[in-house]
């Protein structure tokens, strides 16, 4: 199918996130991360997701909704969808590395070194 005629391809149909439970209101209250990972944890097929919110809604409350953003937030980075997951992420603090985007090739001049033949690694007496 050629799609020039209509300026280009379709976006691909967007569903948006539709809270009903309590658990799944308090969860998306977080925002777009929150949503984030909704979609991106029902899109990998996670079955245990209601239980898995309302265990996230107890570590959002013990961490404060700023950890807990940005922990959700690298949980979404690294399709890592269950609440064992952001609490790995929230145990290990601040001092997580921040993902950077690939820079230029890394060139390094490397020392010449002298070149030996095989027969000098030899095992003697064989």
């Amino acid at each position: 199918m050629r799609d020039d005629h209509y300026g280009g391809p379709r976006p691909a149909p967007r569903r948006a996130v539709r809270p009903r439970t309590a658990a799944e209101k308090a969860f998306c209250a977080l925002g777009p991360v929150a949503e984030a990972f909704i979609t991106g944890a029902a899109a990998a097929g996670c079955t245990r997701l209601p239980a898995e919110l309302a265990e996230l809604n107890t570590l959002r409350a013990a961490h404060g909704a700023d950890a807990f953003a940005a922990a959700l937030d690298r949980a979404v980075a690294f399709s890592r969808w269950r609440a064992a997951d952001v609490r790995s992420i929230l145990g290990a603090g601040a001092g997580l590395p921040a993902q950077a985007a690939p820079g230029d090739a890394l060139v390094l001049e490397l020392p010449v070194v002298p070149v030996r033949p095989l027969s000098d690694y030899a095992i003697g007496g064989l």
